[in-house]
């Protein structure tokens, strides 16, 4: 789920591992930030197979827009064509810390980016983490004044519809068929805070957002297609769009195929997010778990009707590189 990937503890527990941690973790010499392009444009490509308007919106890692990583550098045409939009975290705020202001560097350096993907007709969307009312109308503003849609998210653990704003910024009775429709969104993957599956679905069916991205599972029940058909209308009676999460850099121990998986394909644990777990993406064996196949993940979240896919854990390459 959403993790605080720019925090110096990772940088910290990555030179403090220890040899045997490191030699589980040997890898071939490798272009990574390639092979997380060719890994979303596969991903894409079969998604797409199956449904021409099924979206594909990478989250994070948007240096891989360019194929040198830098802002003014050759684009990856191949990868910006196979993706919908780009979902971006801590923007305005949470870099270095919930409620805390990004810090300018960082920020401009984000924005060079996220507006590549803007002036190529990708839809950006913005989550940050703020929680002091001011702070969240300010995220507000100002991802509106750049062209982005946001979400300014209380609880990092995104397990809540937010009580403030009284009033969803930018609400609308329209029909949200296409990114460019959007308006708002929800993001709320984690649903541990609510009792039952009917409380989740009463909970998001009850609000006027444009784009809700929710998880497959509640706890560890799947969603069926009639569960996420009925997320797709909002309070007001205008239709929205409905997205699944779905965690591609890394492998989670709380997933159905954890007990199946190749332990060969995993490496370090997350030290920001104990269950979650670095993995050789580039792998044939975990890209199958991933897409492909009837079994796999990317097949269930089609089936179960959903509008497209957030993928997280893009730049998953910074931790081999």
């Amino acid at each position: 789920m959403s993790k605080l990937r720019h925090w110096p503890l990772l940088l910290l527990f990555l030179i403090a591992c220890s040899d045997k941690e490191t030699k589980k973790c040997d890898v071939p010499d490798l272009d990574f930030r390639q092979e997380m392009r060719e890994f979303v444009q596969g991903l894409s490509a079969y998604a797409k197979n199956t449904n021409p308007d099924f979206l594909i919106v990478p989250q994070n890692g948007q240096e891989i827009l360019t194929t040198n990583s830098d802002p003014d550098g050759p684009l990856a045409t191949d990868y910006i064509n196979a993706i919908d939009a780009v979902g971006r975290e801590d923007l305005f705020y949470g870099y270095t810390g919930d409620d805390k202001s990004t810090p300018a560097a960082d920020r401009d350096f984000l924005i060079s980016f996220c507006d590549i993907a803007k002036n190529h007709g990708k839809l950006v969307l913005v989550t940050d983490y703020c929680s002091t009312h001011s702070k969240m109308d300010d995220s507000s503003q100002q991802n509106e004044t750049k062209g982005y849609v946001s979400f300014a998210a209380d609880h990092r653990e995104l397990d809540n519809v937010p009580a403030y704003p009284a009033t969803i910024h930018n609400v609308n009775g329209n029909n949200i068929s296409t990114m460019a429709d959007v308006k708002n969104l929800l993001y709320l993957i984690n649903p541990s805070a609510f009792d039952t599956k009917r409380q989740f679905l009463d909970a998001v069916q009850a609000t006027d957002y444009d784009l809700v991205l929710i998880d497959l599972y509640f706890n560890d029940q799947m969603l069926t297609a009639a569960d996420v058909e009925s997320l797709k209308e909002k309070a007001n009676g205008g239709s929205r769009l409905v997205i699944c999460y779905m965690s591609i850099g890394e492998a989670e121990d709380y997933r159905y195929y954890w007990n199946t998986l190749d332990k060969n394909l995993v490496c370090r644990e997350n030290p920001d997010w104990k269950g979650n777990f670095a993995v050789k993406y580039w792998e044939a064996d975990w890209k199958s778990v991933i897409y492909g196949n009837d079994q796999s993940y990317l097949k269930k979240i089609l089936d179960a009707g959903f509008n497209g896919v957030y993928l997280d854990i893009i730049e998953a390459y910074e931790t081999f590189e």
